[in-house]
């Protein structure tokens, strides 16, 4: 059982730590909670609950306007391209103990959410106070940047202040400037090198902010050099493998198109289309999902012709 609003804010009370609370009407994004407490002096806040490939967990916590490059947050943590992503919902519940739109640092006072890394925004550090649901989004307080790290001081977290818009460049005599905050209980993958990209290009990508998708930038950035990695990438007969079997083959799928559908689903999108809403979703699955689930089945038909050469080698019936 996590804490509860009540028991955070007594906790708080405790450690006297000054704060303001306002009560409103559960919220689910940013927009909407700016709707009550935006008019007043401070800082809004949008957290990602994020997760990389050795299932270790992150918080961003970043201002509104902050864009967040999962692509290049991944590489500056040292866990190669595209070595994080959005953690699923059930994550929530096991790790943070929270409801979907109740991410906040707070979440961390949660014995299951010790080992979790957050990363802040070092934009919080210019405004007089910063607003955080206190494990409910149906309330908001109102705090100091300095009574935020001695909260998180208390619990055994250390704040780190991040420049979170930064790109800097990964390579052999430059290492990834974040690696220290990869929880230390665990490896940093590695990434495979590749032989073309630079920081010019751009596309983008969607991602869940307290249960609001919102747009991020990805860019092509540096790739990181293979010297500062500490296993070397799956090769391909463990990826085969993996796709022999059919649970994990449909849990991709899934995963993949519960990705697409949540990029879609925007608030806008929802109030101005409501009636061609399930159009654009079923266009984009089409367009985005179409190659991603071709490659899927060539790998699982290669693997089942694969596996089934091997059988045939083993299992050869006896000449008369």
């Amino acid at each position: 059982m996590g804490w509860t609003k009540e028991q955070l804010l007594a906790r708080l009370q405790e450690l006297q730590i000054d704060f303001s609370k306002y009560e409103h009407p559960v919220v689910l994004t940013v927009e909407a909670q700016a709707k009550y407490v935006g008019h007043m002096k401070g800082a809004l806040s949008k957290n990602l609950f994020l997760k990389d490939k050795k299932q270790r967990y992150y918080i961003v916590s970043a201002l509104p306007e902050t864009k967040v490059d999962l692509k290049v947050l991944s590489q500056r943590l040292g866990l190669g391209k595209g070595g994080i992503r959005m953690a699923p919902e059930e994550a929530l519940g096991e790790i943070l103990q929270v409801p979907l739109g109740c991410v906040t640092p707070f979440a961390l006072v949660n014995e299951s959410a010790r080992k979790v890394s957050l990363l802040l925004d070092q934009g919080f550090k210019n405004h007089e106070c910063c607003f955080f649901h206190p494990l409910s989004n149906d309330t908001s307080i109102a705090l100091h940047v300095r009574d935020l790290d001695k909260f998180l001081n208390s619990i055994g977290k250390t704040p780190a202040y991040v420049d979170l818009e930064a790109n800097p460049a990964v390579g052999k005599d430059q290492p990834p400037d974040l690696a220290t905050l990869v929880p230390s209980d665990a490896t940093i993958l590695a990434d495979t090198p590749e032989k073309h990209g630079s920081s010019q290009g751009s596309e983008k990508n969607h991602i869940s902010v307290n249960n609001q998708p919102t747009v991020v930038t990805v860019a092509k950035a540096v790739k990181p050099s293979t010297a500062y990695t500490k296993e070397k990438p799956p090769s391909a007969v463990n990826l085969s493998i993996s796709y022999a079997d059919p649970e994990k083959f449909v849990e991709e799928i899934l995963e993949k198109t519960r990705t697409i559908v949540l990029a879609e689903v925007k608030e806008e999108n929802i109030e101005k289309h409501r009636e061609q809403l399930a159009t654009m979703i079923s266009n984009s699955i089409s367009k985005q999902l179409g190659l991603e689930l071709k490659n899927i089945a060539t790998i699982f038909k290669n693997t089942a012709y694969t596996e089934g050469f091997k059988a045939g080698i083993h299992h050869q019936p006896k000449r008369l």
